[in-house]
């Protein structure tokens, strides 16, 4: 029963079989908006970043870069560096700088509902990146277009990986930040997956994710310590909580690729490929296409600075496995083979 679960999941475009990558990545299709205004003229915009540090946020950030240059665009970036008095300060600097438009990338906006309200009555336009529950277009805080995957659709396929690589009965402690609302559902659709497919949830475990480096080691001996053989599956929202996993695991004599097996509902950052593809105290991710997503905030924003409605396109996610990096060759990020580039560059006129 849990393999023709599996599978159904694999056939339903989650993962290729075989490739260890979502049918996202092979499609050699564009399956986003084909229409739309042509590039608007010498526009500055600011993206807000909630932490560089963070491998998806960084991601998305170079997707903006590389789609503003080709519509020929100016960026400023600034880094809310992972705290929110960091990211309150980013939004008076993104203020100062008048911007014809502004992407809030990685943070909740619920939490800056006030600075929010600021740049709404400047009538600048606002993109986001994983700004919130709620996906596509009038996201929350006067917000345009808020761009991710489907997060609930992320969190089930890292769970159902962990069904069935624990053959239906892992031991699965799970990593989240209450600090996100969004990383919340994530972590509670996880552990309902889990349950109902027939695993156990150890231990529901809140950290800040800015904290990582600094809560990780301690925790994840703690944990060893009082599970012991039962932790067999860790699952977090997003990659950043095993950046700092590994060394706590190799100091108990626990291999690379041994139990705990760690499992990521996002974002597919480098540092997690690496991990993956070595076999390092990872096992898998599953990725967002992050430098599509970038280009996609370049085309809302132009949409939305045109007073044009927004494409309400949402991006497929893939469950990233080591064979599937075999096949992906050195690159260490996942970016769809389809044409997007040129999509979006016939849409702009360029």
């Amino acid at each position: 029963m849990l393999k023709r679960t599996f599978m159904k999941v694999l056939l339903a475009g989650t993962l290729m079989a075989g490739t260890g990558f979502s049918a996202a990545y092979a499609m050699d299709k564009w399956d986003g908006p084909t229409t739309g205004p042509k590039a608007a003229a010498d526009k500055t915009i600011v993206v807000l970043a909630g932490d560089l540090k963070n491998g998806g946020i960084l991601g998305v950030t170079n997707g903006v870069a590389e789609a503003a240059e080709k519509i020929g665009w100016t960026v400023r970036v600034l880094d809310g560096a992972g705290s929110i008095s960091g990211r309150t300060a980013a939004f008076g600097q993104a203020m100062a700088l008048k911007p014809d438009g502004i992407v809030i990338n990685g943070f909740d906006a619920v939490e800056q509902q006030a600075a929010l309200e600021t740049v709404a009555a400047a009538n600048i336009p606002m993109v986001s990146w994983h700004s919130g529950p709620k996906i596509g277009c009038d996201a929350p805080g006067g917000i345009f277009a808020n761009v991710s995957t489907d997060a609930m659709t992320v969190s089930e396929t890292a769970a159902e990986w962990a069904i069935a690589d624990g053959e239906g009965k892992p031991g699965v402690v799970i990593f989240t930040d209450s600090t996100y609302q969004i990383a919340i559902d994530k972590a509670d659709r996880i552990q309902e997956t889990i349950e109902k497919m027939g695993g156990t949830v150890l231990e529901y475990v809140d950290t800040p994710i800015a904290d990582t480096s600094a809560r990780m080691g301690p925790l994840t001996t703690s944990l060893l310590q009082k599970y012991g053989a039962k932790w067999t599956h860790a699952l977090a929202i997003n990659d950043l909580y095993f950046d700092f996993m590994g060394p706590a695991l190799a100091a108990a004599g626990i291999s690379g690729d041994g139990s705990p097996k760690a499992g990521s509902a996002g974002d597919g950052s480098e540092a997690a490929f690496q991990r993956i593809r070595t076999n390092q105290y990872q096992a898998i991710t599953v990725a967002e296409p992050l430098n599509l997503q970038g280009w996609q905030l370049v085309d809302e924003l132009n949409r939305a600075v045109q007073g044009e409605a927004c494409s309400g396109y949402v991006t497929s996610p893939a469950l990233v496995t080591e064979d599937g990096l075999k096949a992906m060759g050195d690159s260490n990020q996942f970016d769809p083979q389809s044409p997007y580039r040129e999509a979006y560059a016939t849409i702009w006129g360029k």
